[in-house]
This record gives C-alpha cells, structure tokens and sequence, in this order.
C-alpha cells in the first residue's frame, strides 16, 4: 500500500493523479500545510515531509517527498505502468533529463515569470525564453516529451503548465498538450479525488 500525504489543490494533487495512472492500491491520508501564496494554513505535525510540505509518499516503510523525486521512485517501483523508462531503455536518459530538467530549468522560469521578476532581468528572461523554446521545440515534433507514449514527466510538467499557464506566452502548442494531460482518464479521476478525505483505493 501507498500512503500518499495530500493537501488539497497543492503539489500533491498531481501525486494523486500519478497513482490513479499506475493503478494500485493506496491511500489518501489528509494533512495541513502553510501556504506561502496565501499565508493560510499551518504545519500537521502528522506529517513526515521533511518540511511539512506535499507531497510525501509512504511505501513499503520507506519515506520520498517532493515530487520529482516520488515520480522517479513510483514509476521506478512499478514498471508494468509504463510511466517511466526502465534502466537499459533507450529512452532512460531523456526521461532523467526532463524529470531533472523540470526542476532545475522550467520551475524556476516559470515561478519567476508569475512573480513579475523577468522585467529588468536578463539572465531570468533568457532562461525564461529557453524553457518555453524547449518546451514548444518538443511538442512540435511529439504528443508527449518522449514521443507518442506519455510519462511521470509528462504529469510533472503537464500539470504544471495547467496550474500557471499565465506565465507562459500564448501558444496552440502548449494548450494543446494541457488538454490532452487533462484528458486522460486517470487525470479525470484524480480531480474528483483532490478534495478527498482518507481515501483508499483499491487496484
């Protein structure tokens, strides 16, 4: 069993979403969180995150937080899913490379556009620019960022594409992939779950 540690309309949102694509057994378990955007909101002091944050993830007695790091582990752990490269496929290192490209290049672009900082900056607007030139030069030749089959970092940067589109300049491209991120079954799923309390699924 999972126990994924959620707070709604958070980061862990997407976490939901990615179990309801591997299909298994877990379990919703409910936290607090601050909320830095908001101020609202405090610290569960039931919650393993290492900062009281989301996502965690609990499986097996072993404890992963942050996203990039449960996508890696949970497509890792459940190969059969198809969510994720195996070590010795081909496509292993482009799938390493977006999950750590994520992190390292599209959130802080990102997270720097919705905070007015590209005005005036630019090494921010430059790294800005290549983001979203990488981003399109991949979805102009494929469905997903691996190609025609879809991935753990399809859902990283999918979902966060959706959350902020308004720091991203208007393109066909980009919407285009967000409504097929949001047209998966799985993804439908996870949005009627978002605001649940102690869920368990079964596979």
């Amino acid at each position: 069993m999972i126990t994924l540690y959620h707070a709604p309309q958070s980061r862990s949102s997407r976490i939901v979403w990615l179990l309801e694509e591997l299909g298994g057994p877990y379990e919703i378990r409910p936290v607090s969180i601050f909320r830095p955007m908001t101020g609202a909101g405090a610290p569960d002091p039931v919650n393993p995150h290492p900062d009281k944050q989301v996502p965690a993830i609990e499986h097996d007695g072993v404890l992963v937080a942050e996203s990039v790091a449960i996508v890696l582990y949970l497509t890792d752990a459940f190969p059969e899913a198809g969510l994720g490269p195996i070590v010795g496929d081909p496509l292993r290192g482009a799938y390493l490379t977006w999950l750590a490209w994520y992190s390292a290049g599209m959130e802080p672009a990102m997270f720097a556009s919705m905070g007015g900082e590209l005005a005036g900056a630019p090494m921010k607007q430059r790294a800005y620019d290549a983001a979203v030139k990488r981003l399109e030069g991949a979805l102009a030749k494929s469905l997903w960022l691996l190609g025609e089959t879809f991935s753990g970092a399809d859902l990283l940067v999918g979902s966060a594409i959706n959350f902020a589109r308004k720091a991203f300049p208007p393109s066909d491209l980009l919407d285009a992939y967000v409504a097929r991120c949001k047209a998966r079954p799985a993804a439908l799923r996870a949005l009627g779950l978002d605001e649940a309390q102690g869920v368990q699924r079964a596979a």
